[in-house]
């Protein structure tokens, strides 16, 4: 299974999401869009803040180098904020996707986006 085909058509190929990459609940990047590099620091960070959605709701998430403000966390998802733009994270059985969304897109828009394939993923099991 090509993981990058998810990143590219499924994700950032609908328009509403900017920056994408899925990462194994286990550790490891499976695919990310062209330039976006999480750290492992982040990684871990990502993978851990649906463990302790309280401490992720009052320190706020940091995804390639920038940090969101955190609107709303729990052990499924984490939604983030930074200026007009944002950050969607779903929990599925394996993985997180984690996707950024600049204006005009709203969170709205990205978070059925990211919300529908993360849906499909767990139907499948992963």
């Amino acid at each position: 299974m090509s993981w990058q085909v998810y990143v590219d058509e499924n994700l950032l190929g609908t328009g509403k999401v900017k920056r994408a990459a899925i990462i194994g609940l286990q550790g490891g990047v499976w695919a990310a869009s062209a330039g976006y590099n999480l750290s492992v620091e982040e990684q871990k960070a990502v993978v851990s803040a649906f463990n302790d959605p309280v401490r992720t709701q009052a320190n706020g998430i940091k995804l390639a180098g920038n940090k969101f403000f955190t609107l709303q966390a729990d052990g499924e998802h984490v939604y983030g904020k930074k200026g007009p733009d944002g950050c969607v994270l779903v929990k599925t059985n394996q993985a997180v996707l984690v996707t950024e969304y600049v204006q005009p897109t709203q969170a709205g828009e990205a978070t059925t986006v990211v919300e529908r394939l993360a849906d499909y993923l767990k139907s499948v099991n992963y």
